[in-house]
């Protein structure tokens, strides 16, 4: 399924405050000695979207100025990709426009958006997995503004799940065990998951007892996302696949799987 929803530029939103900021705006502008000097999204985590459930995350601004900063008046806007005439392709949008403002002093205020991503409906589609730029904008109490048009870089990513099963169990010493499992990841257009091809997988290994796993070989996940490969069982331990991540899509490690060796 293809959702398309295109807001142009910032005006739609920061009209809201009945400011002028034109919609194609492609860098930075200021009024006076106003700045936005730090901007965390997600508390500098990345935003992981499955096919279901809203994700609910904040962005917070912090912005100065000799006359201080106007409560409620920071607003940022997170997209993904800009196009010539200012719309964007993926774009959000804080909940509250006021925020929840805490002043650090009589020159610096930071306020806390709350934003909600939809995989159903924001990302638009797969082609916005990966880097998203927040754009912000302040305003001063003597009237002084700043609209800073890259802010601060997010990840929005596309969830990913992984299995293992490792058998027969129980099995004898010494003999061949064979270890498969799945790499999935979200698929915003289908809203299902699908299996992520051509990915390299850890096999690790965990002896009963012990506390660290060590890597016994490296898997390349199939057409389907599928991995099967074999290894040789030589005492009571615990088998998982664990995924290192892409720009993409985040790092994962399956349950681990216990092996009875007698």
């Amino acid at each position: 399924m293809h959702h398309r929803t295109t807001v142009a530029g910032f005006a739609g939103a920061l009209a809201l405050w009945a400011l002028t900021i034109p919609a194609a705006a492609q860098a930075d502008d200021f009024s006076g000695d106003i700045r936005i000097t730090k901007v965390v999204v997600n508390g500098g985590k990345d935003i992981v979207l499955g096919t279901t459930d809203v994700k609910t995350f904040t962005i917070a601004v912090t912005a100065t100025d000799d006359s201080g900063i106007e409560v409620g008046s920071t607003f940022p806007v997170m997209w993904h990709t800009r196009f010539p005439n200012g719309d964007s392709h993926g774009l959000v949008i804080p909940d509250d426009i006021a925020g929840h403002c805490v002043r650090q002093s009589v020159t610096t205020t930071t306020c806390t958006h709350t934003l909600r991503m939809n995989p159903r409906i924001d990302p638009l589609d797969n082609t916005t997995a990966g880097t998203w730029t927040v754009s912000a904008h302040a305003l001063a109490n003597d009237g002084d503004y700043f609209t800073k048009d890259s802010a601060a870089k997010a990840k929005v990513l596309r969830n990913s799940k992984l299995t293992v099963n490792a058998s027969p169990e129980p099995v004898k010493k010494n003999k061949t065990i064979t270890v498969t499992g799945a790499l999935t990841r979200a698929n915003w257009e289908s809203c299902k998951y699908g299996g992520y091809t051509k990915q390299p997988v850890k096999l690790q290994y965990k002896k009963k007892g012990t506390s660290t796993y060590t890597t016994l070989k490296t898997v390349t996940t199939d057409s389907k996302g599928v991995l099967k490969t074999t290894t040789n069982a030589t005492a009571d331990g615990y088998f998982r696949y664990s995924f290192a991540g892409t720009s993409t899509t985040p790092a994962v490690t399956s349950a681990a799987d216990y092996v009875d060796v007698t």
